[in-house]
């Protein structure tokens, strides 16, 4: 899922809350909260991800250099 997909979800999920909320719907407002859950892992999970990704680009750069 995609940063712009992420916060699109996040965002919908806080629109459901906040009707679950008002209307007294604690079943949508249990979705929104649960959408915002699954926007804020993927966030993370993709945030790893990079980190991972750029750690291991320094360790083979590190290694390119030593030759």
């Amino acid at each position: 899922m995609s940063d712009f997909e992420n916060k699109v979800t996040d965002l919908g999920g806080k629109a459901k809350e906040s009707v679950g909320e008002a209307t007294g719907n604690e079943k949508l407002a249990d979705e929104g909260r649960a959408d915002q859950t699954k926007a804020d892992i993927k966030d993370a999970a993709e945030k790893a991800k990079d980190a991972v990704s750029d750690t291991a680009d320094k360790v083979l750069g590190s290694f390119q250099k030593d030759k």
